[in-house]
């Protein structure tokens, strides 16, 4: 295309195929993995702290959620402004250094087995730290060529203003959306315990479920020669080895991964009360609407929060008065952290002990709530947005009688 103007005959240029096809994919991929990661933050910033534990920098536990919040927004951010073409050769030089230093967790990761699983998408779409790694690379290769030829990205908004404020829109919206279900839960729950599950039914293994397959290896020892070799378990037991009296097992069996067999989406929820006792049948199969107080660890409750959790347990307070409902605290803290809490505020809360590994999964708040029935999560919330009992009665209570 040619037009004819005030300097004479301009040409315009055409777009290079082989330059916008990697920009729309890490673009989008960026994106993507931004947005996913930060409908989760919390999550991620577990995720995170695994990472911290790793390289001797748990000091930066507290701020995990805040690290994650802005990973989360120099991703999309990034990948937005890559596809829009504005401030090319930064973000050429932030997609680079953010893909190699990504690669290199991922790597370390996998190769070492620190972190099972690198939170690149999230708990969307679970990725092995090998697959992360190799993902990685991919983007690694599709960024090369961007950063060298970052000079011909042009901007598709010839105005300035404009192009500066989107991108203020952009990074707005992208640490907004973070902060957002920090503290008011994930949009989408990808969580075993989300709104809908049947808590009882995803701690069954469902009939005909096949188990993991292991293949057990025996070093045995020939007394006589001296010879030291492996078998497997097959050949251990098919040729009765076990009964040849000149061979003798050294150590333990090694046990390796065949194949991989059905997987329990809620394998690990124990609640037990303040005696040992298991309770987690009792708890979560309640007939009646079952309110589950989480929280993790009482220690970590700021003031705001502790006002929250008196807040909520004053209103559970005022509903069992007129309603059939029980109502739990489940915690990992220690008890003697727990009667301090009922002291200061007077619980009406029974209190139950859980790991903090499920309580994590629960609700993504510290204190958070979930409303259960018959074994299903009816409704969660987090601190911030926990209705009153008003609101309680309207939406839940009056709807059962």
């Amino acid at each position: 295309m040619t037009y004819t103007g005030t300097f004479g005959t301009q040409k315009k240029e055409k777009p290079h195929l082989w330059l916008w096809i990697p920009r729309l994919i890490v673009g989008v991929l960026f994106i993507f993995s931004g947005l996913i990661k930060a409908n989760d933050p919390l999550g991620f910033g577990y995720k995170l702290q695994e990472y911290f534990h790793v390289f001797g920098l748990n000091f930066l536990n507290d701020y995990a959620h805040w690290i994650a919040i802005f990973l989360c927004a120099l991703e999309i951010i990034l990948g937005a402004l890559l596809i829009l073409g504005i401030a090319a050769k930064k973000v050429a030089w932030g997609l680079l250094l953010l893909i190699i230093f990504f690669t290199f967790l991922t790597f370390y990761s996998a190769f070492f087995e620190v972190v099972k699983s690198c939170g690149c998408f999230g708990d969307a779409i679970p990725l092995t730290p090998w697959q992360s790694f190799l993902k990685d690379l991919v983007l690694l290769a599709l960024i090369i060529p961007i950063f060298i030829f970052r000079d011909r990205i042009k901007p598709f908004i010839a105005s300035l203003f404009t192009r500066n404020l989107l991108t203020l829109f952009i990074i707005i919206g992208s640490f907004g959306i973070g902060i957002y279900t920090l503290y008011f839960l994930p949009f989408i729950d990808f969580l075993p315990y989300k709104e809908g599950n049947n808590i009882v039914e995803l701690r069954k293994i469902p009939e005909g479920a096949e188990p993991d397959v292991y293949e057990h290896i025996y070093q045995l020892k020939n007394k006589t020669t001296g010879e030291i070799k492996k078998v497997t378990d097959k050949e251990y037991l098919g040729d009765k080895l076990w009964e040849d009296e000149n061979l003798e097992v050294i150590g333990d069996p090694e046990s390796k991964l065949i194949k991989k067999g059905f997987e329990l989406p809620i394998p690990d929820l124990i609640i037990t009360d303040m005696e040992g006792t298991d309770r987690t049948d009792e708890v979560i199969s309640n007939p009646y609407y079952n309110f589950i107080v989480v929280s993790k660890d009482l220690t970590q409750l700021s003031p705001f929060d502790f006002k929250a959790l008196d807040k909520i347990n004053t209103t559970i307070r005022e509903l069992s008065e007129d309603y059939n409902i029980r109502a739990i605290l489940a915690t990992a803290s220690s008890s003697e952290d727990v009667n301090y809490l009922n002291d200061q505020m007077d619980l009406v809360l029974e209190t139950f002990y859980v790991d903090a590994v499920p309580l994590k999964s629960m609700v993504r708040s510290n204190p958070g709530v979930m409303l259960m029935l018959n074994g299903v999560v009816i409704k969660k919330w987090s601190q911030y947005n926990f209705p009153s009992k008003e609101e309680l009665v309207k939406n839940y209570f009056d709807k059962i009688q």
